[in-house]
């Protein structure tokens, strides 16, 4: 099954329109369900551990996931497409400090 598709084409285009966590949060609820959102949230978490290098134990213990989904995702944040570590590096970027504020 191909994933690139039209509607999919259609989805990337509806997320792109989004402008607040607000509105992305409301969006998402409406397309997913909790669990869903949880899961995807866990598996964010996951990569952001495995790229920390955290053991895979602490990882299954502090996400709830197993060790076949946090094998997944090490293999996707490795040998994917980039999209893991692409959202790691800008959610730490966006987390870190302005450069030269309070350093007076």
């Amino acid at each position: 099954m191909n994933w690139r598709n039209k509607e999919t084409e259609r989805l990337l285009e509806a997320i792109l329109a989004l402008e607040t966590a607000e509105e992305t949060r409301r969006f998402l609820r409406d397309l997913m369900t909790e669990g869903e959102i949880i899961e995807f949230g866990r598996r964010l978490k996951a990569a952001e551990l495995l790229a920390s290098k955290v053991p895979y134990s602490r990882i299954t213990k502090e996400t709830g996931l197993s060790s076949t989904t946090v094998a997944r995702i090490s293999k996707w944040l490795n040998d994917g497409m980039g999209g893991y570590q692409l959202m790691i590096d800008r959610l730490h970027h966006h987390n870190s400090p302005p450069v030269g504020k309070g350093s007076n």
